[in-house]
């Protein structure tokens, strides 16, 4: 696929140059069958390449395609801005190019994170990138603030959870679990593995990369606040998610000298307990 890339890029007038990105150029990404190729093609005329799309039958029969920039739901207004634009390919082969056209015009504006990789340039317009590494990935040390910001949107919209489930509205309660909570958990989780690697580790986007830095107890704990669509079952993940939560971060606020809030903590742990065995046709809380 990457020949093709080349190949493709070299014989197109249009195109003077051509940018790798993402994982393909990650020295510590895996490698898998699933690898997508994230290309930057910089050409004297994006128009063309939307206006005319025969130029994508050289690499494949399309199983199905988004055009973000396009999209009423997606990103036009910033393709707009650039002028760049986006197709994302999934092909019958299983290979996948994120493919984005953009200005040579603009170039002087395109923003390289360190995974990125100059494979073409037949006119010298781009700057001498390093070599790609994962530096912009990698998580890094929370201010204390930080710190304490995230604890109190885990235990503040852990409350949503509890009166979603008293309610019997699982969508809702679904929703705020795998949401925000969740997400506060996970940049938790990736703030302690970053302290245990001296914060020179990249845990992967949504904690992918957990199960080979956690200690097999812990993630095993992290497995059990994933819950099914029963509201009993909901209750019980929701708690060992406190836990998890709360060994978490008092083991980072130990080590960083950070405050933890107790008191959040407690209230509304105690708080999800009454609300748990709160009868369903209760008219006032206490």
């Amino acid at each position: 696929m990457l020949a093709k890339i080349i190949k493709f890029a070299n014989k197109e007038k249009r195109i003077r140059a051509v940018i790798l990105n993402g994982s393909r150029v990650n020295p510590n990404a895996p490698k898998d069958i699933f690898q997508d190729y994230d290309v930057v093609f910089i050409t004297e005329d994006v128009a063309y390449y939307i206006e005319n799309r025969n130029w994508i039958r050289p690499f494949g029969e399309i199983m199905i395609m988004q055009t973000p920039d396009a999209m009423a739901m997606g990103t036009a207004e910033l393709g707009e801005i650039s002028g760049k634009y986006t197709y994302l390919m999934q092909f019958m082969d299983g290979m996948r190019i994120d493919l984005t056209f953009y200005p040579a015009g603009k170039v002087q504006d395109l923003v390289h994170d360190s995974l990125s990789k100059v494979i073409l340039d037949k006119d010298g317009i781009l700057p001498e990138l390093p070599e790609p590494s994962d530096q912009d990935y990698i998580t890094k040390c929370p201010s204390e603030r930080e710190f304490l910001d995230c604890c109190n949107e885990f235990w503040w919209v852990s409350t949503y959870i509890a009166k979603g489930l008293w309610r019997k509205e699982l969508p809702y309660a679904k929703a705020m679990f795998d949401g925000p909570v969740r997400n506060m958990l996970i940049l938790m989780l990736k703030w302690q593995i970053g302290l245990r690697h001296d914060f020179s580790v990249d845990s992967g986007k949504h904690g992918k990369y957990f199960k080979s830095y956690l200690e097999p107890e812990m993630y095993g704990q992290l497995l059990q606040t994933y819950s099914d669509g029963q509201y009993e079952n909901i209750w019980e993940a929701l708690f060992e998610m406190g836990r998890l939560f709360r060994r978490t971060s008092q083991d980072l606020a130990g080590r960083l000298g950070f405050r933890y809030a107790e008191d959040e903590d407690h209230h509304v742990t105690a708080y999800l307990r009454h609300v748990r065995h709160l009868p369903f046709d209760a008219e006032k809380m206490y």
